[in-house]
């Protein structure tokens, strides 16, 4: 993959995901316990042995930028590998960046000096696996200018994509950037397909492409002229990614084994989680006996920055009076650094450095790092972030009315307590 530049948008606001994108942008979100959103298109590439990497922060950086100085630093400039982080310049005027394709336009001079065949170009918050080794040969066979690659979505929520019409060689003969009546798939009325923020362009295609117009969009501008004058094609992301790997699973004796898949069940897995409730949805996907999204592969690593941590702790106590006082977590994920001290984790996502005190129970939520739960808490479809320090008998997620007069809740019913809502008053255990 030597031909190819690839370039991660990191720059997204996340203002549906507020208040977790208060100080921090949407790519750098904790995600999975262990890791921020960026690591999995990161991983992806590492996968895929694109090593030409070029970031484009903007909204609040400085935790993703503290992110990949830290735990990105793994590339070798000596033969020629690299990960730049390309901080807005106002090269070519005095905006800042004004959509995707203008990102891409104000540092061209990178592309130029690098001189590539192809360009790939990526979202850092959406949560998938791809090789992009496939979608890159998908693209050569077909001789295409530019290559889309889409999913098929539900009608219902169509709009908040952008929709592709294509013909039987799946090349896209129409393309709409958040339609308000998005078209369907022919032969299929309730499901359309959309586009998952990942292009493949000829350099010389892209290049004439921003260097002609002032467009601001990929979505919204570029690729709709394109498919008009251009060999533009759809790469059905389900029929054609592949994923190999080792999975855990249950044999027809019950028994659990391991074995080589060579599509993995996540290989057609992709969510953007734009909202809350997307963001709290895929955090589920990670923790059931045989999770929706894998983790744990061995030949489809996720790599991350991991906090220097001691292995996760569990205690295992003596009974006070009639009520026992059992530290445990069942169908859980729990980061490095977490001490469940006599309380009950259920279906939850636990980030370094979380304590659960004795008789409290967190059940389907999501805890951020360096938060502690006070004994007899009771928290359920929660999301909460880092630094809190949640006094005992509190309830979160048991009467979603009730919080409401204090905290966002979305649709769902999903609880978000903000950052440091719960600060550290006093000692209580």
């Amino acid at each position: 993959m030597k031909d190819i530049l690839t370039i991660i948008m990191a720059g997204g606001r996340g203002e549906r995901l507020m208040p977790l994108t208060m100080d921090r942008s949407k790519p750098a979100v904790p995600f999975g316990g262990s890791y921020r959103l960026i690591d999995i298109t990161l991983s992806n590439c590492i996968n895929s042995q694109l090593y030409k990497i070029l970031v484009f922060p903007q909204y609040k950086s400085q935790s993703l930028v503290d992110h990949l100085e830290y735990g990105w630093n793994i590339f070798s400039y000596d033969l020629g590998h690299y990960l730049k982080i390309v901080a807005p310049q106002q090269r070519i005027s005095k905006d800042w960046y004004r959509g995707t394709a203008d990102s891409v336009r104000q540092n061209l001079y990178l592309i130029k000096r690098e001189s590539p065949k192809h360009i790939i170009i990526l979202s850092g918050d959406h949560v998938y696996k791809m090789n992009y080794v496939t979608f890159k040969e998908y693209h050569e066979d077909r001789d295409a200018d530019v290559t889309v690659s889409l999913i098929e979505v539900d009608r219902d929520i169509a709009s908040s994509f952008g929709i592709a019409e294509v013909d039987e060689e799946f090349r896209i003969k129409n393309f709409e950037e958040k339609p308000p009546n998005p078209k369907p798939i022919p032969g299929d009325p309730t499901h359309c397909l959309a586009s998952m923020g990942i292009y493949i362009f000829k350099t010389e295609v892209l290049l004439k492409a921003l260097e002609t117009t002032d467009k601001e969009d990929f979505g919204k501008d570029i690729i709709p002229n394109l498919v008009k004058t251009h060999r533009v094609y759809a790469y059905p992301y389900k029929r054609m990614n592949a994923i190999e790997d080792y999975i855990l699973i249950t044999n027809s004796a019950g028994e659990r084994e391991i074995i080589l898949e060579k599509r993995t069940r996540d290989s057609s897995y992709w969510r953007d989680v734009g909202t809350l409730d997307a963001y709290w949805n895929a955090n589920m996907d990670l923790t059931g006996v045989e999770p929706f999204f894998n983790l744990y592969g061995r030949l489809w690593p996720i790599r991350t920055n991991q906090l220097q941590c001691p292995p996760a702790k569990f205690v295992f106590a003596t009974e006070r009076g009639s009520k026992p006082r059992v530290g445990r977590a069942l169908d859980s994920l729990v980061a490095n650094g977490c001490i469940i001290s006599g309380g009950l984790v259920r279906n939850s996502v636990l980030s370094p450095n979380v304590v659960v005190r004795s008789w409290a129970s967190v059940e389907e939520s999501v805890v951020m790092n360096d938060v502690e739960i006070g004994r007899n808490c009771r928290i359920k479809k929660a999301i909460i972030d880092k630094q809190n320090v949640i006094p005992p008998n509190t309830e979160i997620g048991i009467n979603p009315k009730k919080d409401s007069k204090v905290f966002h809740v979305t649709p769902r019913g999903i609880v978000v307590v903000p950052k440091g809502f719960f600060p550290p008053m006093k000692k209580y255990f």
